[in-house]
């Protein structure tokens, strides 16, 4: 049989905005090609990409980073830019003014596509050692998340569900709650799309959030429970069961999740409180993987304003998706698995990522075989694929689709890239990828890609014969769980006692995604029960589950379920770091993380975990008690401006300090210089200072269980 390449490299598009005023990644700026080429004769692309109707125009969702001044510029011209409290926007372009990005109005602007993403107790309690949090044992008190707000990015949230109650069952929790899908509105103040739900009236009316790609989810329900869920009268209680929430529904894209962070700040902002943010979701198809993507950068930023981010780690350490190559002068081949397209009607194929080091290049290619090699396309390079390429294989029998985008030096971190995606839905043909370059190291990912854009697994590469080589798991955190100032997890089984006395469980989950980044940054950061977790269901849920237990509540019958994933282990966490606020909400977010890790526990399945971290458990197992004792010793360097009804008289003082109102004393008064280290206490109210030399110190006491601090000047 005689087969034949044809191998037609054809460019969709030959758009002006190439080379345009606004800063974009050749990802960006193809699939924006493909966009504005393609719009208008396939409705598909709202699956592919996020667009949605805003004030009926069809407009895809942007992030956008510059200053503050140009992008309030932009804002007054009428572009729909987002207010935010930090330099990393959301942007909702119309796709007819696309063109725009071409002007001088985004010079030096970096825009890209906002990237789509999927979803990644009683025993786990104990395992995470909250329970003696709860108890009080040998704290000043027990500690349930009191006064914390927990926001909850997902999707399948239910209002009226008993375990967001307080545990008599009389008050919702919710704060609020923003359904960025549901059209009627009202928007929150500030924003220009969803509903928000501030009331219990209205919450209760609304009862859930509305279907949306996910159908009638339950994801977030389950999450939101495990971090903060009362149990509604059952053992399935969460690690923070009196904090407070705030839930957002989000459009599975970037730019829409950094609006739910801006506006659960500003929430938490008003109201005066301390705010975790969880999220139990991720994708490898966007960002750079090194810390260094937009919403890498926006996290830093509202850290900077001590909003603390708790991300799931992913769930593909059970699969070789990932390849490593220190390349010297040669090449490596390897089999790209695929997805079945039987088993997802939404399976488009094969999204292969590849990142290698500042200043090298390297070329990639595929083959199709057989039995033996039936086309193959040119080698492509990082140095000159400078335009988008969309071509196609052809054998005697069937055409293999494939599509690049490659930068020599990515504008956010210099690194060459390459995104190298496959269509094959003949399962007896292989398609091999070959990669080639003189020096430097390059990583690759092969990762499920769907028609709808979203799909956050990896599937192998394999071996196929004399030359390949096989993938591995290593590298395997996602977005935006690599970025350095989240908190990212990693899951393990929660151990326990059996019927007949013995333990068992202690072992790392076999999905849980390994580390370190790429750059050789430890990711993950902690561990946290995440197999087989029993939390609440959605009563709104058109999912499938299996029911362990359910409660009558107003009406309506609510189940509970066992999910295990990172997106399970998340939560814990982000309860634990509730714990510490209530117990002192001094704490940065940078100091509730580092107490986290500093306090994580090791036993024979962590196995002796170096200072440097290890690539499966981080700096270990999380030990909520540990971590509440360490920050009731620890000072805070996050000043909170309150009125306290203790007073330091008189402050300047040069020789004795008195503080009023000593009954609640608890423990002894403690003073500390300004950079933290304490230089005195006493168990009396009134306090000689004559010895310490002249300065600002910080006096802390502990009061209800709650660290409180005041400044005070030594003259």
């Amino acid at each position: 049989m005689k087969h034949f390449t044809c191998i037609l490299s054809f460019f969709v598009f030959n758009f002006s905005f190439i080379f345009s005023q606004a800063i974009m990644d050749a990802n960006t700026k193809s699939d924006l090609n493909f966009i504005k080429s393609n719009y208008a004769q396939s409705n598909d692309l709202r699956l592919k990409f996020p667009i949605k109707n805003y004030n009926g125009e069809s407009c895809i969702s942007l992030l956008c980073k510059s200053s503050v001044d140009r992008l309030n510029s932009l804002k007054d011209k009428g572009y729909s830019i987002a207010s935010s409290s930090i330099g990393v926007r959301s942007l909702r372009m119309p796709i007819s003014r696309l063109n725009d990005l071409n002007t001088l109005d985004f010079k030096n602007v970096y825009v890209e596509i906002a990237g789509k993403f999927k979803p990644t107790l009683d025993r786990a309690i104990a395992d995470l050692r909250a329970d003696s949090v709860h108890a009080g044992i040998n704290l000043p008190q027990g500690y349930t998340g009191k006064n914390v707000y927990i926001g909850v990015t997902d999707w399948g949230f239910d209002y009226s569900s008993p375990v967001f109650y307080d545990t008599l069952l009389n008050q919702t929790r919710i704060v609020a709650a923003w359904d960025q899908y549901k059209l009627s509105g009202p928007n929150p103040s500030g924003f220009s799309y969803g509903t928000e739900y501030n009331t219990p009236n209205d919450l209760i009316s609304a009862g859930s959030d509305t279907a949306n790609i996910y159908s009638f989810a339950t994801h977030g329900t389950h999450v939101a429970s495990i971090a903060g869920g009362s149990g509604g009268g059952t053992q399935y209680r969460g690690v923070a069961f009196e904090a407070n929430f705030l839930f957002v529904t989000f459009l599975i894209d970037a730019s829409a999740v950094l609006d739910a962070w801006e506006w659960m700040y500003q929430k938490a902002q008003a109201d005066g409180k301390r705010l975790v943010i969880n999220m139990s979701w991720g994708l490898y198809h966007f960002g750079t993987l090194d810390g260094t993507s937009l919403l890498s950068q926006a996290i830093t930023s509202y850290t900077d304003l001590d909003v603390l981010f708790v991300n799931s780690g992913g769930n593909n350490g059970n699969v070789n998706f990932h390849l490593k190559k220190v390349f010297d002068n040669d090449s490596i081949k390897t089999k790209v698995d695929f997805y079945p397209y039987t088993s997802h009607s939404k399976m488009w194929g094969q999204s292969i990522h590849a990142w290698g080091e500042s200043g090298n290049s390297f070329d990639m290619a595929i083959q199709v075989a057989s039995t033996s090699v039936l086309a193959e396309s040119p080698y492509y390079s990082t140095a000159n694929t400078n335009t988008y390429i969309d071509s196609f294989l052809v054998t005697s029998n069937d055409t293999i689709w494939y599509n690049i985008s490659a930068d020599s030096a990515h504008p956010l971190n210099g690194r060459p890239q390459m995104r190298f995606r496959v269509k094959n839905t003949n399962t007896s043909l292989k398609v091999i990828l070959k990669s080639r370059s003189n020096s430097g190291t390059v990583h690759y990912w092969n990762v499920t890609e769907l028609s709808n854009d979203v799909g956050n697994w990896g599937m192998p590469f394999s071996f196929f014969g004399s030359g390949s080589v096989w993938g591995d798991s290593n590298n395997g955190i996602s977005e935006p769980s690599c970025s350095d100032d989240v908190i990212s997890i990693a899951a393990y089984t929660a151990q326990y006692y059996t019927g007949g006395g013995s333990l068992a469980g202690g072992a790392a989950a076999s999905f849980s995604s390994n580390g370190p980044r790429y750059d050789g940054v430890m990711k993950p950061d902690v561990a946290a029960p995440g197999v087989a977790i029993a939390s609440a269901i959605s009563s709104y849920t058109d999912n499938s589950y299996t029911s362990i237990a359910s409660v009558p509540f107003n009406g309506r019958t609510y189940h509970f379920a066992k999910f295990s994933g990172t997106s399970m282990a998340s939560p814990m966490v982000a309860g634990v770091a509730a714990l510490v606020l209530q117990a002192n909400p001094y704490l940065t977010a940078r100091e509730v993380k580092e107490i986290i890790k500093l306090t994580c526990r090791q036993d024979n399945f962590t196995g002796s975990i170096s200072a440097a971290g290890d690539p499966k458990w981080g700096w270990g197992k999380v030990n909520a008690y540990a971590a509440v004792q360490l920050a009731l010793q620890y000072l805070g360097s996050n000043e909170i401006l309150q009125d306290y009804s203790w007073k330091i008289i008189p402050n300047p003082s040069t020789s004795l300090i008195s503080i009023s109102d000593i009954n609640f004393l608890q423990k002894p008064i403690q003073i500390f210089s300004i950079d933290g280290e304490l230089v005195l206490e006493s168990n009396e109210a009134s306090i000689d200072i004559q010895n310490l030399n002249n300065g600002v110190y910080w006096l802390r006491i502990c009061k209800n269980g709650t660290v409180e601090q005041q400044k005070f000047i030594k003259l």
